[in-house]
């Protein structure tokens, strides 16, 4: 699988691995200490192919996805979910321990934001009608859904966002919620 953008990463170990997994170049941000040089070859490198920020699903990750997102806001988005990246001993996280179908499967399910104004969807009451805020379980709940959505997981406060920002539609949102459901979370 040859992939056209280049793949932002967080280190020289998740290149190796999406190396082994897939073709494709990467961009190394070195840690969520990311930076003005690195945004701008990032910004220069979305000009040119476009980019898939590819980080692990932890707090640096998502730290390091959202100020890409606010430097460079048309960037791709590819998530794994945190089981999908613990290592086999159990001792870490990231992108460098999954398996390479589980990358290759993320890499294929790609979002790309929507940057185009227009009425919000999805609703604060939606959200916590659906347990997803403002609930004991609510956390649980976001982790599940942005696995099911494929959109990472988010706080209570950038959910909205999120789904806006991918195109959630309602349906989507409303099957989602109904799967979550099911699960008794």
């Amino acid at each position: 699988m040859k992939i056209e953008e280049i793949i932002v990463v967080e280190g020289k170990d998740d290149t190796v691995a999406i190396k082994r997994a897939v073709e494709a170049d990467t961009i190394e941000t070195n840690g969520s200490a990311i930076s003005m040089e690195t945004l701008e070859r990032i910004a220069h490198a979305q000009e040119k192919r476009g980019v898939i920020v590819f980080t692990d699903p932890d707090y640096p990750g998502r730290r390091i996805r959202a100020i890409i997102e606010e430097h460079v806001p048309s960037v791709k988005h590819a998530f794994l979910a945190k089981e999908k990246t613990i290592a086999k001993n159990g001792q870490g996280l990231g992108i460098e321990h999954a398996k390479d179908e589980d990358i290759r499967a993320a890499l294929k399910a790609v979002y790309t934001p929507r940057l185009t104004e227009h009425e919000v969807e999805i609703t604060m009451e939606d959200l916590i009608d659906a347990a997803l805020v403002a609930h004991p379980q609510a956390k649980l709940r976001r982790t599940r859904l942005g696995e099911l959505l494929k959109i990472g997981y988010t706080n209570g406060k950038q959910l909205q966002k999120r789904l806006h920002i991918f195109g959630i539609s309602k349906e989507e949102f409303i099957r989602a919620v109904q799967a979550l459901n099911q699960e008794e979370l």
